[in-house]
């Protein structure tokens, strides 16, 4: 086989790495919204074999060993069930999620920060209910002033955030690629309009 053809293939972007698989948990709900839980479609064709998972749909691309052709996963289930966490963590990602990527002042996206509502130098502390998602001007503007001295009010107080609170907003940033094959699991449990 020509090596330059290899090389092309892996450097390309339209090479098998773009067939990611959906991941669900034994419920058929997915792992986690945000970051949508998927495989490369090797992990998925791996656990496929090992028996881990059930394949529930399937690209029409296939991949070929010596002895075997298989058609790429694109959705798979989970054979057990892998028990959600009930505590979140506070990280900066969680954080942001849990304000929807928006400054707690202003209302802007885009390039975000966090701020201590009551500022560390006057006592305040990391935590859930101290820490907002902020845009830099906000935060420039607050400094490490209060609220009240700033001028800067908070849309909402800031709260620890359940694990469904968290899944839930993280429906709301749907990744920039869905197949189609993924539509009828990721919204399945969703509240219908009348």
């Amino acid at each position: 086989m020509n090596g330059d053809f290899r090389t092309n293939f892996v450097r390309e972007g339209g090479g098998l790495k773009h067939y990611p698989a959906l991941v669900l948990n034994a419920d058929y709900r997915p792992l986690s919204y945000y970051p949508l839980s998927l495989w490369p479609w090797q992990d998925a064709v791996k656990a496929a074999w090992l028996d881990r998972v059930d394949i529930v749909a399937e690209y029409e691309e296939v991949v070929h060993s010596p002895s075997t052709e298989i058609r790429i996963p694109s959705v798979v289930v989970l054979r057990d069930y892998v028990k959600p966490q009930k505590k979140v963590a506070f990280t900066r990602f969680n954080l942001f999620l849990r304000d929807q990527f928006h400054c707690q002042y202003c209302g802007a996206k885009g390039d975000l920060t966090f701020d201590h509502v009551i500022p560390r130098a006057s006592g305040g502390v990391t935590s859930w209910e101290n820490v907002v998602a902020a845009c830099s001007p906000c935060n420039l503007r607050k400094g490490s002033r209060s609220l009240r001295r700033s001028g800067l009010q908070l849309r909402k107080p800031p709260r620890q955030p359940s694990a469904g609170q968290l899944q839930n907003n993280g429906r709301k940033f749907p990744p920039n690629h869905l197949h189609d094959s993924w539509m009828d699991f990721l919204y399945w449990d969703a509240e219908l309009e009348a």
